[in-house]
């Protein structure tokens, strides 16, 4: 009996052949975790990147550089990515937030460009690069610095093209396009001192790259006017209404006087408002509020807000051809845009 010829081997169409993803769910990590180990990527432990460089060549897995690059070069997608910081509690829902994602949608669709919109934690922000280390998008914007400057500057540092809506920051490795923080603070509290307030409560977390450069543009103004900061007039609130509505009423209740609340956001300075009236505070007769962003509500708050206007219409197009210049290979600098105080109601005594 003769036994037919064994079939020539077939090889496997592309679609079947072993993906990234693939390694990932039998190494029990995630796909950037793996694109960063066979990349060598110092962000991950020498142990884990044995691991999967050992399981990769068990499995006869390669890395097709020329394909990412490839697909790179043609990709059309950039990814947003807003880190969520629970110690600051800011959501994605903010107004601000809101506003800078149509800003930045506007300015990509101009030019014939996709919006890959993600959320991350702060203390995991090694995971925004995961859209560029897996070739679904040409590159990163993270809106916001929160506490992570020093993993930015580590994505930076490994090449991944991205640009940050937030403060400069000393020893900084990556674009920046952010207001004039430093000038905004000034301006709101120089407005307040013009009208009149001389104890004006300054609301804000300064452990925040944009809001410590507000609280010093604050105590500059003040410190022009001949007056020190007060220490009780301080208060360190993250950007929740909540806690806004907590720490002012605390405030209220201890006995200090003060005659002016500079919020480093509109939606804290909402929520002052409301306090002083639950106090029986007129605003702006007996205390002065001036708030941050000249976010689309503010001008329809009861009263309408006194603000400090950040340039969310010119954002979106800094930020992008900032990144663009990067993909291209340009050493792009940070970019500060400048802001306006934008008097209402709400502050005019």
């Amino acid at each position: 009996m003769t036994l037919p010829p064994e079939p020539l081997p077939v090889e496997r169409p592309e679609r079947q052949r072993l993906q990234m993803a693939d390694i990932a769910r039998i190494a029990g990590v995630s796909v950037a975790t793996v694109s960063r180990a066979l990349n060598g990527s110092p962000e991950i432990s020498a142990a884990t990147r044995q691991r999967i460089s050992d399981l990769a060549r068990s499995l006869n897995y390669t890395i097709n550089v020329s394909a990412k690059n490839l697909r790179l070069r043609h990709n059309k997608t950039v990814a947003v990515v807003i880190p969520y910081d629970r110690r600051s509690r800011q959501h994605v829902s903010d107004p601000f937030f809101l506003a800078m994602l149509g800003s930045l949608a506007d300015a990509l669709t101009d030019r014939g460009f996709d919006m890959l919109v993600s959320r991350v934690d702060a203390d995991r922000l090694e995971q925004a690069s995961q859209a560029w280390d897996t070739g679904a998008a040409m590159g990163v914007v993270l809106i916001g610095q929160w506490h992570s400057h020093e993993q930015i500057n580590q994505m930076a540092g490994r090449g991944v093209p991205l640009v940050v809506w937030g403060a400069q920051i000393p020893v900084q490795r990556y674009c920046s396009v952010g207001g004039d923080n430093a000038t905004g603070g000034s301006l709101a509290t120089q407005h307040l001192l013009e009208r009149g307030c001389q104890r004006i409560v300054f609301m804000g977390d300064p452990e925040l790259p944009e809001v410590e450069q507000r609280r010093r543009g604050h105590r500059q103004a003040l410190a022009d006017a001949g007056l020190a900061p007060i220490p009780e007039l301080e208060l360190h609130t993250p950007f929740d209404a909540s806690q806004a509505r907590a720490d002012l009423s605390r405030l209220i209740e201890s006995g200090v006087a003060f005659d002016a609340v500079f919020a480093c956001s509109d939606v804290l300075a909402m929520a002052v408002v409301q306090v002083l009236r639950a106090h029986g505070k007129d605003v702006p007769r007996d205390v002065a509020v001036v708030g941050y962003d000249d976010i689309e509500w503010a001008s329809h708050a009861y009263p309408p807000l006194t603000t400090i206007r950040q340039p969310v219409s010119v954002a979106g197009i800094e930020i992008v051809n900032a990144l663009l210049d990067i993909v291209s290979g340009e050493d792009v600098p940070p970019r500060t845009l400048a802001v306006e105080l934008v008097i209402r109601r709400s502050s005019l005594r």
